[in-house]
Order: structure tokens, then sequence, then C-alpha cells
């Protein structure tokens, strides 16, 4: 099909661009970006829709369609193309579909052309060469990547711990094997138990997944006659957890290898990558397997995390429908749950309470304390907005006695630090001390590895007024954590700690936050940004932003992608494409990153 608007010309079929019938440059996806844009010209494109025509199965992060999409207002100008926030891109310019030339004419206007002189054979010599080139181009991105590797020819690899049995409220490992068949190579880590290392895992994981990338843990408990697994798989980069329930141990355990059978699970744990090529991925899995409600719940979590609430209840009110169907109060329960959490961002909170309620009276029909113990800690939300105290006190309590009861002690610690902040919140002096000490003693009770002991000084640091206070409880977080430096209390800490060192000029003390920092991360690389901004080295701040801004795109970090992007904006060089981040800050940035960035965003009128 070709395409006339304005002064040029364009042709879908062999992606050539003309401009007053002379070419114009224009890159093979830029191309390919176009032509789905006029041919949905009637359509807003979304970046789902997008990825999957133009770069279909190939792993590429958003800044991908951004760049396409201000090559092509730079060709066009900026009003041929729209944008929607949270909807997608439409073409804007008027245009009239023109007929296909004849040969003979075609062949007449090239003998004419001011390159005449040239032989005729180089037009088709060229073609050659540049459909060579788009193979290699192609092979060279389908090329297998490092380190891990999933086909349809080799069986999936995964380590696992024997699962935990709670069903008698006394947890023992159960005796079971996970046979090995076509799909599966399992290996077992007798070792290890489920809590040992859920409560160590930052320590314990990077040592088995240089062999054992995968490892999959669970507990398994009955209830009225039903046998209910829950189960985790940890890879290099994710996590995957769910819940499954059956007649008994061996009905779960084939309902288990046939979830596990999908090899989106071990795509998505194995590398980072964009929330919208995630969400287009889990859509696409979810097509493929509509009964699996887990996939389901993976894509209404992938709506929430990039704030697409309407598409998220969409689809969470599908969950409700189809678990109502099975007639599984697990998954049921799941769907109040995520109905919830949507309507308290929509700050609906009567609404999100009355859901809140009827997942706690799903949960509670199947014995289900873990998920009773996340509705209660949610609660605590809604009662910290009625300005409610004793109500979040009550929630959260209620939330750890459940957690505890469960044998769950990430869940319980949680439960009993958030207390100790949001009595700090409300003024609770003496709460919020007697919590927090409470869950340090929990922390020795258990015997944690040191990391765990981390947060508390770190919410010794909130508790503090003044950055000068919160200083040595900062640097006490940083020692906890030498041996786990990727945990989230140390990115945090060392975050707060660099910006405090920059504001008084310690450039030495600085630099020795970022020294010793081996793993190549977006929390890293943008620590490396700041610094050095601060010490006005300009091209390795340049080259630190922009890898920092990569990394954002890949690992969903959206706060930090929108925080280098306003300080490349601010940035006056010309290495800087200002037009291209000026515009992913007014596509992205929610009500309250531009709040807390008001005066800066003026300044720079975006």
């Amino acid at each position: 099909m070709r395409y006339r608007f304005t002064e040029f010309e364009f042709d879908s079929k062999s992606l050539v661009l003309l401009k007053n019938d002379q070419a114009v440059p224009i890159r093979h996806n830029e191309a390919k970006v176009l032509t789905l844009l006029l041919e949905q010209a009637k359509h807003v494109m979304s970046k789902e829709d997008i990825l999957s025509h133009v770069w279909q199965d190939k792993v590429v992060s958003e800044q991908a369609i951004f760049q396409n999409i201000s090559h092509l207002r730079a060709l066009f100008g900026n009003v041929a193309i729209k944008t929607f926030p949270k909807r997608g891109y439409q073409w804007q310019l008027d245009f009239e579909i023109v007929a296909p030339a004849p040969l003979d004419i075609a062949l007449h206007s090239e003998q004419e052309s001011p390159v005449s002189a040239i032989p005729q054979t180089q037009p088709y010599w060229l073609y050659v060469a540049l459909v060579a080139l788009v193979i290699c181009i192609i092979g060279i991105i389908n090329w297998p990547s490092e380190p891990i590797h999933l086909n349809d020819e080799s069986a999936i690899k995964i380590a696992y711990i024997p699962f935990s049995n709670i069903s008698d409220n006394t947890q023992e490992q159960a005796q079971l094997v996970l046979q090995d068949s076509e799909l599966f190579d399992f290996t077992p880590l007798a070792h290890l138990e489920t809590t040992q290392f859920l409560t160590s895992a930052e320590l314990e994981y990077p040592h088995l997944s240089q062999s054992n990338p995968f490892i999959l843990t669970g507990n398994i408990r009955v209830h009225q006659q039903l046998t209910h697994l829950d189960f985790s798989i940890k890879g290099p980069f994710d996590e995957w957890q769910g819940q499954l329930a059956g007649s008994s141990t061996k009905d779960v355990l084939e309902q288990l290898r046939q979830h596990l059978a999908q090899t989106l699970i071990y795509d998505l744990l194995s590398k980072p990558q964009a929330p919208e090529l995630k969400q287009a991925k889990l859509s696409i899995a979810y097509q493929q397997a509509p009964d699996d409600l887990i996939i389901l719940g993976k894509l209404i979590l992938s709506y929430l995390r990039t704030q697409e609430l309407e598409k998220a209840m969409v689809m969470a009110d599908k969950l409700a429908e189809q678990a109502q169907s099975q007639e599984d109060p697990q998954q049921i329960g799941n769907a109040y749950l995520f109905q919830s959490q949507i309507l308290t961002s929509k700050k609906l909170y009567d609404l999100s309470a009355h859901k809140l309620a009827l997942a706690i009276e799903q949960f509670e029909k199947i014995n289900d304390l873990n998920r009773q113990a996340d509705a209660w800690h949610s609660k605590s939300w809604l009662h910290y907005q009625q300005d409610d105290y004793a109500a979040i006190k009550i929630t959260l309590l209620r939330s750890a006695q459940l957690a505890l009861d469960a044998q769950d002690i990430p869940r319980e610690l949680d439960a009993l630090t958030y207390l100790s902040v949001l009595a700090h919140k409300k003024h609770q002096e003496d709460d919020k001390y007697l919590y927090l000490q409470q869950a340090e003693n929990k922390m020795r009770e258990y015997q944690l590895p040191i990391y765990h002991f981390a947060k508390v000084p770190f919410h010794y640091a909130i508790f503090a007024e003044n950055p000068a206070d919160k200083e040595p409880h900062l640097q006490r977080v940083l020692e906890f954590t030498a041996l786990t430096p990727d945990h989230w209390v140390a990115q945090s800490s060392r975050r707060q700690l660099m910006t405090h060192y920059i504001n008084f000029n310690r450039l030495g003390e600085a630099q020795g936050l970022v020294d010793d920092l081996t793993a190549d991360n977006v929390y890293n690389s943008y620590l490396k940004t700041v610094l050095a901004q601060a010490k006005q080295q300009t091209e390795a701040f340049i080259n630190h932003a922009k890898r920092t801004f990569e990394q954002a795109q890949l690992s969903g970090e959206l706060s930090i992608g929108l925080d280098i992007a306003l300080l490349l904006c601010s940035a006056s060089n010309q290495q800087v494409n200002y037009d291209f981040y000026s515009q992913y800050i007014s596509e992205n940035a929610p009500s309250y990153w531009r709040q807390a960035n008001e005066t800066e965003l003026l300044a720079l009128k975006i």
C-alpha cells in the first residue's frame, strides 16, 4: 500500500519513504511502526500492540518504541503522531492511498533521474545488499542469550526443596519425590528446609544458582479433605508464586507439573524485561491457557504495577467469574484481594474494605492463613486513611498472629515492622519502639541471618528527623548487609547516604559508596550517575545516565527512569535528546512524582 501525506509518499510493502520524489533514509523498525500507524489510523495503538506487530517475540525495552516515535516525529512534525497517556499513539495527518505505478513508468522514471549515469543494475544490487543486511540483523537479534537456555527439545531443569507439610500444625518435610520426565529434570536439595531457605535466600540463592538457577519450594496442607499447595519458584531476576488445590497430593502435583510446563515462566524469571513486554507475553500465555488462573493473576498484577487500573479491574472481574465457575475459593479470594488493591489505588476505601471482607471470608473457608494475613495487613492502610490508629494496631497484630500460626516468618515480621512505621506516622512514640523491638526479638528467636537485622537501624533512620541523625543508622544498615549488598534496605540506605554526602560536598565518602559495588543493576547505575554529575564529569554522567535509563525501562523502575530523564533534560548538552526524555516524562509521570519535582518541571516547562 502506498500512502501520500503532505510532501511525503510511503510504500508500506517495500518500506520506502519519499519526500518530493526523493528517497528519505528511514530505519527498518521506524518504517514498520509507520506502517502500523497508517494502517490503523482510526485506532489508538497501545505499546503492547506496537511491540507485538513490530518486534513480535523479540526482547526489547519500551525505549525502542519511544525512540522510533521520536524519530518519526522528527521527520513529519510533532503533530503527526498524538500521544494518548496510558493508551498509546495515533496517526493524525490526513493521507490518501495511491494506486501502484506501472512497472514501465517506474523504470522510465529511474532512467530519467539525476543519478542516471550510474549503471541500471545498481538499484538491484543495493536491494540485495539491504536484504542481506536485514537478515544478518535479524540473526543477531535472535542469537541465543546466555546463560540460561530453554527449548522444546530439552527438559526443564528445576531444583526443589522437599515440600513442607503443615497440615497438623507441625512443620515437617513431606516425603515427596518429584519424578523426572521428558519435560522436567528435577534435582532434590535434601540438605535444605523450606523455612530455612525462605529466610536466608539472599545468602543461599547466589551460591545455589550457579548450578540450579530455578529453585522450587512449597507448603502442602490438607483442609476438609482437600489438599492445598502453596508454591514458589525463585529465578535469577524474579519469583513466581501460585496456589493449587485438589483431591489428593497426587492431584495437586499433577496440576503443578502442567502449570510448570509453560516455558513463559522461566523466560520471565531468567532476565529483566520491560513491563509492557511482560504484559504482552502474559496476555498471549493466558490466551493459550485460559483455564490457568495463576497466569491470569500474574497478568492482573502486571497491570497493577503499571497503574493501568481499568484493565486490571476488568481482568480481576474475569478472575472472579472464572474462579466461581470452577468453584475455587482460593482464586475467588485472590480476585477480591486484587479488586481491593485496585479500589484502594482509586481511593475508593469503603468499596475496598468490602472486597477485603469478602476475600477474608473465602480464605477462611479453606483455612489459608497466609492470605488471611495479607488481607488484614491491607486493611491497616484503609484504617490509616481514616486516621484510626486503634484499628491499625488491631489489624496488623491480627495479621502478625495469622502469620505466626502459619509459621510464615517473613509475613509475621513484616506486619510488626509496618506497625512500627505507622505508629511513627501517627505519633505513637511508645508503640513505634515497642513493635520494632518485638520484631528484633523475633529475629533473634528465629536465629535469622544478619541482613534481616538491618531493618532495625533502617527503621531508626525513618524515625530520625534530619539527614545528619539518619546517617549513623544508615551506615549501620550497610554494615549488616555487607554480604547482601543488593538487599532492598541496603539499596535504599545507599541512595539516601549518597544524597546526603553530595548535598554536603562529601564527595570522597560518596565515592566510597560505589567503589565496591559489582552488580550491574539500575540502583547502582543511578548512584554512579548522580555522583558523576556532582563531580561535574559530563561524559561519565551522560554515559551512566543513559545506561541507568535503559535498565530502568527493562526492570520497570518507573521512578528511577523519570528521575534520570529529568536529570538529562536539565543537562544542557548536545549529546542529550531533550525531546525524547521530555516526551517520556510527559507520557509517564504520575501525579505524585510531578508533585515531588514540581519546581524542576516548571523551570524546564515540561
